[in-house]
Formats: structure tokens, sequence, C-alpha cells
């Protein structure tokens, strides 16, 4: 397994990561991510230490919190032998003050996710979103205090725009606190908007990205293909989604599909292995988050590192996934000699 530097930190991550949302089922819309209890995720997570995979990723709201209690009973006796990432901000009940990312919300629910897990620290706590009603600088202090108090080794967001973790770092800095060392995005073949504004703020900044919902809700599985009924039994039928894979036109999806069954013939792979081993070759991409019903797609996925696609057929890629990015994207990237990536901006790997 490979590892690297986890943004501008001495933290080191594997290269792929295993997330929990699949663990517990504890509402509708998790019950289509899957409903894995106590046996069996002691299982997946004993194959994921096997093969060098010691980073597991939940969430407070993944099933209520029932997400990060299977996960805290699966890894007893191994709590030294990995690093757990867990989140806040999303709402746990309808009370006035159970969600967003105030001091009083962040430190009753970093107590409640180490009660839940077991443990005594989290390693990364994320802010699961962007608070818009709580002061940058309230989110930001709480976070050192906890940082301070041992209770979390380093803290990270998710799907924040670019603004909104732009001004986070310059808060951080102005008083010294603890910075956001990781962004977990959503990034995929499919959906490469993370390209235009949040890849670039990563490599000025020093920020590494953990990419989740890599293939596209399982559209880039190779279950999806043209001239064939969308299955059934997926998440995006289901309604589990968590991303808007529908707002791509399925042509688009079809034309990346037709070329990564392409590369996976030559390759030996499966198409849902290319889908991550394109992203391992991104620029910020420190881990990608691979999700499990069971072992077989456990091993499966576990088989997308190990070797490299070439650079003829990260290019193929590239351009079957090409969209025209929007203002004022589009207008920046034709000018390469002003940009300091031109990988980011059509000059890729010349």
């Amino acid at each position: 397994m490979e590892y690297r530097q986890l943004g501008n930190s001495g933290l080191r991550v594997p290269v792929l990561s295993f997330g929990t949302a699949t663990f517990g089922g504890g509402n509708d819309f998790f019950k289509t991510w899957g409903s894995t209890q106590v046996d069996e995720a002691t299982r997946l997570i004993n194959l994921c230490l096997e093969a060098g995979v010691n980073l597991f990723d939940t969430a407070n709201v993944y099933s209520s919190g029932i997400s990060e209690e299977i996960l805290g009973k699966a890894i007893k006796g191994n709590r030294n032998r990995l690093l757990i990432s867990t989140k806040a901000t999303f709402p746990m009940s309808e009370e006035a003050n159970d969600f967003g990312s105030s001091r009083l919300n962040l430190i009753k629910a970093c107590e409640d996710s180490l009660r839940r897990l077991e443990v005594d620290h989290i390693d990364i706590y994320h802010m699961h979103g962007f608070d818009a009603n709580t002061p940058v600088e309230e989110t930001l202090k709480a976070l050192e205090s906890l940082v301070q108090s041992g209770k979390v080794r380093y803290i990270a967001c998710s799907n924040f725009s670019g603004w909104h973790l732009m001004k986070s770092m310059s808060v951080s800095e102005r008083y010294g606190w603890s910075r956001y060392i990781a962004h977990q995005a959503y990034y995929s073949l499919l959906n490469r908007d993370f390209e235009w504004e949040l890849m670039p703020l990563g490599i000025d900044q020093g920020i590494g990205t953990i990419v989740w919902s890599p293939l596209a809700s399982g559209k880039l599985s190779g279950k999806y293909r043209r001239n064939s009924p969308a299955p059934k039994d997926a998440r995006v039928a289901q309604g589990g989604s968590p991303v808007l894979a529908g707002a791509t036109d399925e042509e688009r999806l079809y034309n990346i599909v037709d070329v990564l069954d392409e590369i996976a013939k030559e390759t030996g792979k499966s198409a849902a292995q290319v889908s991550l081993n394109w992203l391992l070759q991104r620029p910020t991409v420190a881990n990608i988050i691979i999700g499990a019903r069971n072992e077989s797609q456990l091993k499966e996925n576990l088989e997308s590192v190990g070797w490299n696609l070439t650079i003829e057929q990260v290019k193929r890629l590239d351009k079957a996934s090409e969209i025209l990015p929007s203002y004022p994207y589009w207008h920046q990237r034709q000018f390469t000699m002003l940009n300091t990536d031109p990988d980011l901006y059509g000059e890729r790997r010349k």
C-alpha cells in the first residue's frame, strides 16, 4: 500500500481509506448504502488492515450515530494500528443547537463521537459542511480547543467552496490556530468541477484532498453502459445517491465508460479500478474513500492500487471526461503562461 503526506502536515495516510457509511443502515437513506453490522464490519476492517488500509472514515450523521458505534466495536483491540476520521455539522436531531459549527455544538458533537467510537481521540476531525451562520473565528477557536485538549489530532473540512476554505485558512494563520490539513471533496471522472478552483487552492495552500464518491454513486462502476438498462438495485435508483449524478448528460457518461472499458481491457483491470487509479494521478489527491457492502466489493476496490495507468491512458480519460468550466475558469485556462500548474489547464504532461 502506498502512503502519502496529507496536505502540509506530518501525517501519512494510505492512498485508500475505507468509508463506513454502509455500517448500520439506520434510516431509509442509508439502507440503500448498506446495513453492515458488527461481525461483518470486523471482517472488512481486518481485510483492510491486512492490505495496509489503516484509515477509516465515518461521520456522526451516518445512520444517526450507528455507523460510529459499529466502527467503535469493530476496531476493538486494533486502535493503535489505525486512524479514525469522523465529522460534524449536519443535524443530528430537531433541537435548535444540534447542528452547525458553533462552539456549543462542536464540543458536544466531538464528545458524543468519542463516546460512540469508544476512543479517547479522533485522528482527523472534519467539518462536514460550511456553516454560514457561525463566525469562522468561533468554529476554528472551538476546533483549536479540541486539538489542545488532546481530543482531536488534526482538523479538516468537507464540501467547502473555495472562499469558505481560503477564509478559514486566513483566520487560522492570523491567530496561529490549527489549520485544515485536508479537504474531503466530491471528485470523479464524471464530475470534475473540483479542478476549477479547489484543486489550485489545495496546491497553493498545501491542502490534501480526500475524495468521496470516486465512482459517482456507482455510475463509473461498470454497471452503467450504453443501450443497457440502469440497474434497479443501485443506490441512484433507490434514492440513496449523495451526488447529483443525473445532472450530467447520459451521452457524456457513456463516452467516458467506453474509454474506461477500452483501458480496462488493456490493463486487465475493471472499469471501477481504472476510475480509481485515474484519481490517484491527480494533483493534491492524497486519499480516496472506498466503500463496500461485502468482502468481494472491498477486494475489487483494493486492486485499484499497486499499478499505474500510462500517461497516454490518462490523457484519453482526460479527454473523454473534459467539460467546459464556468466563468472565470474558461477564461483563465486560455492563458497557460499565467498559471503555475499547466496540468490543470489543458497542457497536461506534454
